[in-house]
């Protein structure tokens, strides 16, 4: 370090990262004692130690270069994070609330541009436009409240790349105006250049994803590399387009939703390198550009701030109100919607650089759009934080069992070939509690040997599951009879949910899957997932669930579909119901037709009134055609479920015997058979299999 760097300002950049990095630690510790969001305090401190604070740092290009990093971090993240299928399905509010809005504060802000500032038309609009967009600064707060899934939430977050993508193309017109030429050029390079980049970043990046995560053969860095590559890629191809990067990187986001697990390690890597570095980052620069002696310059710089404080605040509590009016919002969800689309900051900060740059605007309108990203910086995310919590009190309600209440345990062998994919399926289903991992030997001459194997592949599955922040308890035990292994440490660790592997195979006699499993299911009336899982489930399109008849009326039916519901939400994959009717007759009368539907529509209530919420179709379909409905999409990309029950259980049919080895021969892709957990457990029930 040299003598300069010790300076104020810090010039060395070893000294300018450790400064930064104490910030992003200090800052929101000090921020949660007096219950406040934590990035406050670091747009706070940005400000104290910047430029126009103490000094102690400059916002040079260090700081600049990671600002920007960081928010085009931010909004990848917001669009990999969001419920893409509640996304598409609810789209039109997305974009009724995007229109609102930005029309609002657009017309509001011209208005008065015009009339209380003096300013041209062209220039008035550029002036409205910069608060008509708005950028994700709480995204964070919404993330730790887990509110991704909200509907007013997901219809905010994609309302956010209407108004920005129309705010910045009002830029661009303006501009053009102002010192080029609006001629039939002009907008046929605009509409060509805007639609050849969404065409690309849509079409071509699902497909590579998918191919790339089914083929690569290394863990962590590389995908982790990968999915950097498209986000940045996608937003250089933006501005490349003639539209702002964050744009880009937004929609990367939602281009790679649906094949990154939420609940994954490899989603796990993404959201704690941008919320512990990158998104900091982009905060502490937003925060070094604030200077609240603007206001002491003059009557001009406190006019145009007080006009665009108080147009932000009303025109965006307008935007959230009417739409949540129009949609049945609650009151906690309008204003929570209202304090997201609050803040500002990226686009903001390009319109009126450019604005001032070609003369529009002069450094009153600089510095009141300065003093308004102070105010919203601190307003935003506080609104999110107390209204968000009301949200969850109120909507946050599960169905099922209690998440204290589960417990999953995942037996597998030492030599299992799809270890990880089984696992990935219990991540998709967890709520909080830990993972069981068990192995169970039979005794021999090598058991020792094979007791060591066990371990170690445990802690294989240790370490993979680290990666997705999930804690693993391991267990190895010797027994003569492995489903009985299996059985015990399901009571003794008074276990909810089995996740266990199945390869498929044809099984002898008449058993459904084969000696232990079947003993398995005999044993134990908890819920158990009998999984055989070949591809990633994070490239899932689809899922695909055969309901047959009378299954609604299983007492374990809610937790049953609540967990298929969570692993839908989980890749983003939409559902498609199979009810099957019960006798598979095709020819039927007219009344036999209206039970029929009557049994249809209670299935759909019980079906629908389970929570989390996930756009589901249903279909109805007899036993003779099942095979054939399920034949019409297959591959890796369509997840099968059969939502089946145990023997003389409410909802067992015959049929359900052999269905599973008449899917398995069907598809390659994954396929699972849900049983649904029936009354209570019956601890003494493994002790006949001894």
């Amino acid at each position: 370090m040299t003598a300069d760097g010790l300076g104020i300002p810090i010039t060395d950049s070893v000294a300018i990262f450790w400064l930064a990095i104490v910030i992003f630690l200090l800052a929101p510790l000090v921020l949660d004692r007096y219950r406040l969001p934590g990035i406050v305090g670091i747009i706070l401190a940005g400000a104290a130690v910047g430029p126009n604070g103490v000094g102690l740092l400059e916002r040079g290009e260090t700081i600049v270069l990671l600002g920007e990093v960081g928010l085009l971090y931010l909004m990848f993240l917001a669009g990999l994070e969001i419920d893409f299928a509640q996304f598409v399905e609810t789209r039109e509010r997305s974009l009724a609330f995007g229109l609102l809005s930005f029309l609002i504060p657009q017309a509001v802000g011209t208005a008065a541009g015009v009339a209380l500032l003096g300013m041209t038309v062209p220039a008035a609009s550029l002036f409205a436009s910069i608060f008509a967009s708005h950028t994700l600064l709480a995204f964070p707060v919404v993330s730790r409240l887990g509110l991704t899934d909200n509907e007013s939430i997901t219809a905010t977050i994609g309302g956010t790349i209407v108004t920005d993508t129309i705010a910045l193309l009002v830029l661009a017109v303006v501009v053009a105006a102002e010192v080029g030429t609006l001629d039939a050029t002009f907008w046929f390079q605009l509409v060509l250049g805007v639609s050849t980049f969404f065409v690309l970043v849509w079409v071509v990046v699902p497909p590579l994803s998918q191919w790339f995560f089914r083929t690569a053969t290394q863990e962590s860095s590389p995908e982790y590399l990968f999915v950097l590559a498209v986000a940045f890629g996608s937003a250089f191809l933006a501005m490349v387009a003639g539209i702002e990067a964050i744009v880009g990187a937004f929609l990367a986001g939602l281009a790679l939703n649906r094949q990154i697990p939420h609940r994954g390690p490899l989603m796990n890597r993404i959201e704690f390198v941008g919320n512990a570095l990158f998104i900091p980052f982009f905060l502490l620069s937003v925060g070094m550009l604030v200077d609240v002696r603007v206001l002491l310059e003059g009557w001009e710089t406190l006019l145009v701030s007080t006009t665009l404080v108080v147009a932000v605040l009303a025109t965006k509590w307008a935007a959230a109100w009417l739409t949540g009016a129009a949609f049945g919002y609650s009151r906690a969800e309008r204003m929570a919607m209202f304090g997201l689309s609050l803040g500002q900051a990226a686009a903001a900060l390009a319109i009126v650089l450019v604005g001032y740059d070609v003369g529009l605007f002069d450094e009153s309108v600089l510095n009141g759009t300065i003093v308004m990203i102070l105010v919203v910086s601190v307003v935003s995310p506080a609104i999110v934080e107390r209204y968000g919590r009301e949200v969850v009190r109120t909507t946050g309600r599960s169905g099922g069992t209690d998440d204290r209440d589960q417990r999953i345990l995942v037996p597998s062998s030492a030599t299992a070939q799809h270890r990880r994919g089984l696992f990935d399926l219990a991540f998709a289903i967890r709520d909080a509690s830990p993972l069981y991992a068990l192995t169970v030997v039979e005794p021999g001459p090598s058991v020792e040997a094979d007791v060591a194997a066990a371990e170690a592949s445990l802690e294989e599955v240790v370490a993979y599951a680290a990666g997705a922040a999930v804690p693993v308890i391991t267990q190895t035990r010797v027994d003569h009879n492995v489903a009985s292994g299996v059985l015990r440490a399901t009571v003794e660790n008074r276990i909810s949910t089995v996740v266990v592997g199945w390869d498929g195979a044809d099984s002898r006699g008449q058993r459904v899957f084969g000696e232990v499993i079947d003993q398995i299911l005999v044993g134990t009336d908890r819920l158990v997932f009998v999984s055989r899982v070949r591809e990633s489930i994070s490239a899932t399109s689809e899922v695909t669930v055969v309901l047959p008849p009378g299954i609604e009326y299983n007492q374990g039916f809610d937790e049953a579909v609540r967990q298929l519901k969570r692993i839908a939400s989980d890749v983003g994959a939409p559902i498609r119901a199979l009810a099957v009717d019960g006798d598979g007759q095709p020819a039927r009368s007219s009344s036999a037709n209206a039970a029929e539907g009557t049994a249809q529509n209670t299935l759909e209530e019980a079906f629908d009134a389970v929570e989390p919420e996930v756009p589901t179709r249903f279909e109805a379909v007899d036993w003779e055609g099942l095979i054939d409905r399920l034949a019409e999409r297959t591959g890796p990309s369509q997840l099968v479920v059969v939502v089946s029950a145990r023997r003389n259980a409410l909802g067992w049919h015959p049929e359900l015997r052999t269905l599973p080895k008449r899917v398995s021969g069907l598809t390659d892709g994954n396929f699972v058979i849900v049983y649904p957990a029936r009354g209570e457990r019956d601890d003494r029930r493994f002790l006949e299999l001894r």
